[in-house]
């Protein structure tokens, strides 16, 4: 991802709408699939700069990795949790059977060998631990915001759910998510691709403040179907696999 935007989504990230329907939709995922007790050790891999660490160390004892030296510095001002360098498939500095949650929330996607980077992650997990991802969705929806940001790829749902089962994950749930929006932004993406002047542009950029909650309301009130059944479409995807026990 380009450095300077990491401080664009350190300003933005605690009240803009995709991202705070996001953390609901995944709170969703971790209350319905996962049994965390209070002691649980959480690893948010990829942690950017630190937007998920408030809200998961209200579930347990929350440690961030990032590669990106300029995105932990960001993370460590927070003063909510420890932040380690560290970069998938090839670095991660901790134990096996260390975790019993680990989140990787829109990261894969920037990686070049993503099925390696899950296979590393799998034996960090406690046995019965939980593995929770989220990525973006459909790759006809590729544009300057997947460029400026380094995405290689966008993802089809079958395609997660393949490479969880290669990786040993036992799949909980999958599904699309951004569902109710994905008109919209489909037909935003598909006019900007045809109007190449306007494919200048990262979606990062907070709306004025009732366009901003209307979005969040919208965007988050998914999280009531999140669980329950498998959207048919959406912007993103969500999966929840678990490691078997021994």
């Amino acid at each position: 991802m380009e450095e300077r935007l990491f401080y664009e989504i350190d300003r933005i990230e605690k009240n803009h709408w995709w991202f705070a329907g996001r953390r609901s939709i995944v709170l969703r995922v971790i209350n319905t699939f996962v049994e965390l007790k209070p002691e649980a050790k959480i690893l948010d891999a990829g942690c950017g700069t630190g937007g998920n660490l408030e809200f998961l160390s209200k579930l347990g004892n929350v440690v961030g990795l990032e590669p990106n030296k300029q995105a932990i510095k960001f993370a460590q001002k927070k003063s909510i949790a420890r932040v380690l360098q560290g970069e998938l498939p090839g670095f991660l500095p901790f134990p096996q059977k260390e975790f019993d949650l680990v989140v990787v929330l829109d990261v894969l996607e920037h990686i070049d060998d993503d099925e390696s980077a899950l296979m590393a992650l799998v034996p960090l997990l406690k046995p019965n631990g939980h593995l929770i991802i989220t990525v973006p969705a459909f790759p006809f929806l590729w544009s300057s915001h997947d460029l400026m940001h380094h995405h290689r790829r966008r993802y089809f749902l079958s395609e997660v759910e393949n490479k969880f089962r290669r990786s040993g994950l036992e799949i909980l749930y999958a599904s699309y998510f951004n569902t109710w929006l994905f008109p919209v932004i489909a037909l935003v993406r598909l006019v900007k691709a045809r109007l190449k002047f306007l494919e200048k542009s990262s979606d990062l950029r907070l709306p004025p403040k009732p366009i901003n909650s209307l979005l969040s309301v919208l965007f988050s009130s998914e999280k009531h179907f999140i669980g329950r059944v498998r959207l048919p479409f959406g912007v993103s995807i969500v999966a929840c696999g678990r490691r078997p026990a021994d």
